[in-house]
């Protein structure tokens, strides 16, 4: 695990141990909203900060606005960013972008380590949430997927290596996981941030792509323009996560309509 990794594993466990961990059934009680795919996709990010690129709430300070414009352009789902310490996030962001876009699912992004982080983000009206398969133990991962399956939930989970797509592969041999992976609600993702550098390694995406798993995939980190959602598309790749083009562009409704024709040309 890398250092930053490590770091964001370490507050996010203290931020765990602090949660509320009593939850009611009316806690739950916020629809969830299945994702619905097509030939190619984009997951809509909304961040108030990147480590790598600095402050990006300038152009995106009305979430509830943009999570509008995406969803206006076709995103198949909005992710939150909820990690406080380098993103600037918070758990009432995704309730704020939840009740702005009831129809479409929205995802808890963060650095989550314990089941309980699953709850809380079911509580705030997540219908999705994002995993780091190389923070988690084999034990700990099987045992956030069943929370999430409970909870009727989709599951991103995130690979930066070969070592990542392997692990995430084998959970495939579940009956459970491969149902929610032939229905696209377990999403196999491939991030290419370096995140000892916190640069973009673009090669990355064309590197594992043999390594894929029979499973939608996504492409994650340092997608700008619609012909990179082509290209990621030639490489197996059939949906795109997408965050700082999108907060930083004027027409970001736009942004997503290009990115879906160009990746479902190819």
């Amino acid at each position: 695990m890398s250092d930053f990794l490590q770091i964001m594993a370490s507050a996010s466990a203290a931020r765990a141990a602090a949660a509320n961990t009593t939850f009611s059934s009316a806690d739950f009680d916020k629809p969830v909203v299945p994702l619905t795919l097509d030939n190619f996709d984009v997951i809509a990010e909304i961040k108030e900060r990147s480590p790598a690129e600095g402050d990006l709430s300038s152009r995106g300070s009305d979430r509830g606005a943009r999570a509008r414009a995406y969803a206006s352009g076709g995103a198949a789902a909005i992710s939150v960013l909820t990690e406080p310490s380098r993103f600037d996030g918070d758990l009432s962001h995704l309730v704020e972008v939840a009740a702005a876009v009831p129809d479409t699912p929205v995802m808890r992004k963060d650095f989550l380590v314990e089941p309980v982080q699953i709850l809380e983000a079911r509580k705030a009206g997540a219908s999705g949430v994002l995993l780091i398969t190389t923070m988690l133990s084999d034990a700990k991962l099987r045992a956030m997927l069943d929370c999430a399956w409970e909870h009727g939930l989709f599951v991103l989970l995130e690979s930066f290596n070969e070592e990542d797509l392997r692990r995430s592969s084998a959970l495939l041999a579940n009956t459970v996981n491969r149902d929610r992976a032939d229905t696209d609600q377990l999403l196999i993702g491939v991030n290419t941030r370096n995140l000892r550098t916190l640069e973009v390694d673009p090669e990355r995406l064309r590197n594992l792509a043999q390594a894929l798993p029979v499973a939608r995939c996504v492409a994650e980190s340092g997608l700008i323009v619609a012909n990179d959602a082509a290209r990621v598309a030639a490489w197996g790749y059939r949906m795109a996560l997408v965050g700082t083009a999108l907060m930083r562009s004027d027409d970001p409704a736009g942004l997503i309509a290009a990115m879906r024709k160009a990746g479902a040309a190819t």
